[in-house]
């Protein structure tokens, strides 16, 4: 009973590349929503950005989603 349990808790385990490639997938879907989202909001609340702009504010918080979800799944996969 336990072995099985231990071997399905190390299926369920990601390797860090694995962690990555998810972490980069989710945040690109991100990405997209929030230049969408940015596009529309920012206008409607008279925060005047360029395109441009827009572009430089979603990749810095495109890297930053990036390397926190890699922390953040990385410390639960080792609990």
């Amino acid at each position: 009973m336990v072995i099985l349990f231990v071997i399905k808790l190390l299926k369920k385990m990601q390797s860090k590349k694995n962690s990555l490639i998810e972490s980069i997938t989710q945040t690109i879907i991100g990405l997209f929503t929030s230049i969408i989202l940015q596009m529309i909001l920012y206008p409607l609340m008279g925060i005047p950005v360029t395109f441009k702009q827009n572009i430089i504010i979603t990749i810095v918080f495109f890297i930053v989603s990036i390397i926190r979800g890699f922390i953040v799944r990385r410390y639960f996969n080792k609990k």
